[in-house]
This record gives structure tokens, C-alpha cells and sequence, in this order.
């Protein structure tokens, strides 16, 4: 049974469809020495988002899992853009990693101009953590919860900044919202999709509550979904996963410095002053499907998230 069922708006899925086929806003503005925080920053979307930010003049601090690719970034932004490149070492399929992380940033000295949550994996197969968490949900939504609990009073004290999921309209797979006695998908059927879809879920429903703690503070929140542009996602699905991928959906896949353009938009562009708690289509606004803004939810994941992210005491 799905209790969104007649919240279902048909004009809200024809616009996200329609919104697939635009192209993002382009935001001409440099962020010179600004510090900008990116997770999973050594492929894909988040090293695009890296070296657009790069480009404009900003220091990065990127938080990777691979030591060597993260280095080689780093030495790379500085080498091409003369920039200031950080990093921090971090596993988020590790709870002890993404605390370590999240108290690396509170202790910053300087400002967080803008926090890029990018970090994530797609699973074909149930996969537990070693805090047997499924993966997944670990990975993707609450290590993205850890960070922003830690931060939020440093955030507050800075009055500007931005934080950004880079999150996906694959949270539309959750028709019926989160499915709060099986989180980790132990009673029904797993399905990739279904669990990234899941996880991202998660985000926005999380997002309604950071958004009601950063009210009035200068820190905005939202998400966006980066469009279909070619990654290496689902790297470690198999040959046959892969070989799918590349018949399917590589082919129809646009480049990534689409995302990239998006992500410097929605991090910088004055335009988006004072706007939080929105979902976007690269950098189209549009209305979540009804899963995405039940108050209800949000609040229950939110204690749940506590828990399980070890930070009830905080």
C-alpha cells in the first residue's frame, strides 16, 4: 500500500521529464580563496565540480577514500590553477572514518563557503558494512547526515555558506517513502535502484530538518540532481552490470561538466541568495514527489539517523 498514492501530481512528473533535456545555468562569478569542501572528488562529478571551482580561483579541500588518487588530484588543481588543494583521507563505509572527518571539519579554522556531499556508491547486490549498516544507506545518506550534525553550529557562526547534495531523481524509485521496518533491506527483495533511490530519499527528507536548524543563520541546503552525464558509477557491479550500463545508458549520457556548471551555479550565483530547502533539476527548481516532503517521516529518520550514526549524544 502506498499512502502518497493520491498526493501524486502527473504535471510534476511530465516537468521533471521536460527538465532532463535543459541545459543548467551558467554562473560567471569567481569564488577567489573561498574554501569549497567536496566529498568523493578523485572521478566523476565531484573531480569536475573540483576543477570548475578550481577555475574560478577557489581553495579546495577534498575528502576522498583513495590516498594516492586524492594526492594526484590535489597536486593537479594547484599545478593548473594555482590554487590552494587540500585533502583528508576518509572511507565512509567506515562510521569511525566519517567521524573523523566530520571532526576535522568542525575544528576548521577558516570558513566552509560551500559543502559538496558528492561521495556515494550504487550496489547491485546487499552489501553490509563492517558497522553492519547496508552499504548504501551508509555510504550515501548517513555519512552526509554525520557531517552536517557536526558542522551545523560552526556553519551558524559563520552566517554565510552553502551546502549541496549531490542527489538524483532516482529517489522517485521509493514510490512509498522509506520503508522504516526494513531500512536495510532484510525482509523484501533487494534492488539496486530501489536502494539508491532509498538513500537518496533520505537526503531530502533529512534536508527538511537541517533547513528548519539553519533557519535565519545565512547557511543555505539543497540538492540537485546532476543530470544523466557518463560516470564510473557501479564500477565494482560486475561485468554484467557494466556491460549493461554501457549499452543502456552511457550512450544517452551528456558530459560531466553539465553537473559542474550546475554545482558552481547553485554553490555561488547571487541568485540563489537566501533560497534553502530546495530540490533542483541540475538548476531548474522542482517540486519533490510527495515522499520527499512528509514532515513525519523526516522527523522519525531523524532520530533514527541519530542512532545509528552514534551522535545522539552530541
Amino acid at each position: 500500500m502506498n499512502p502518497y498514492r493520491s498526493e501524486y501530481k502527473w504535471s510534476n512528473v511530465f516537468a521533471m521529464i521536460h527538465n532532463l533535456n535543459l541545459d543548467p545555468k551558467i554562473c560567471s562569478e569567481d569564488f577567489p580563496h573561498r574554501l569549497v569542501v567536496i566529498t568523493g572528488a578523485t572521478s566523476g562529478i565531484g573531480y569536475a565540480a573540483a576543477r570548475k571551482y578550481a577555475a574560478h580561483g577557489a581553495d579546495l579541500l577534498l575528502i576522498n577514500r583513495n590516498e594516492k588518487k586524492s594526492r594526484e588530484i590535489c597536486d593537479e588543481l594547484n599545478r593548473d590553477f594555482n590554487v590552494t588543494c587540500t585533502d583528508f583521507i576518509a572511507d565512509f563505509s567506515k562510521l569511525s572514518d566519517i567521524h573523523s572527518a566530520a571532526k576535522f571539519l568542525a575544528e576548521l579554522e577558516r570558513n566552509i563557503d560551500v559543502l559538496i556531499h558528492n561521495a556515494g556508491i550504487y550496489l547491485t547486490r546487499r552489501t553490509f558494512t563492517e558497522d553492519h549498516l547496508e552499504a548504501v544507506f551508509q555510504v550515501n545518506y548517513l555519512s552526509t547526515f554525520i557531517l552536517n550534525c557536526y558542522l551545523l553550529e560552526k556553519l551558524k557562526t559563520q552566517q554565510r555558506g552553502r551546502i549541496l547534495y549531490v542527489n538524483s531523481e532516482a529517489y522517485r524509485f521509493a514510490v512509498a517513502g522509506l520503508n522504516f521496518d526494513d531500512l536495510f533491506w532484510e525482509k523484501r527483495r533487494y534492488s539496486g535502484l530501489k536502494s539508491y533511490g532509498a538513500a537518496k530519499l533520505a537526503q531530502l527528507l533529512s534536508m527538511i530538518i537541517f533547513n528548519e536548524h539553519l533557519q535565519g543563520s545565512g547557511i543555505t541546503i539543497n540538492a540537485m540532481h546532476p543530470g544523466n552525464v557518463k560516470t564510473n558509477s557501479g564500477q565494482y557491479n560486475g561485468r554484467l552490470y557494466k556491460i549493461l550500463k554501457s549499452i543502456l545508458i552511457d550512450p544517452f549520457a551528456r558530459p560531466i561538466e553539465i553537473a559542474a556548471e550546475a554545482l558552481y551555479y547553485l554553490g555561488v550565483s547571487s541568485e540563489l541568495d537566501n533560497i534553502s530547502g530546495k530540490f533542483f533539476n541540475l538548476t531548474t527548481l522542482e517540486e519533490p514527489a510527495p515522499p520527499a516532503l512528509d514532515k513525519n517521516a523526516a522527523l522519525r529518520l531523524w532520530e533514527i539517523s541519530m542512532n545509528l550514526g552514534g551522535i545522539y549524544e552530541k
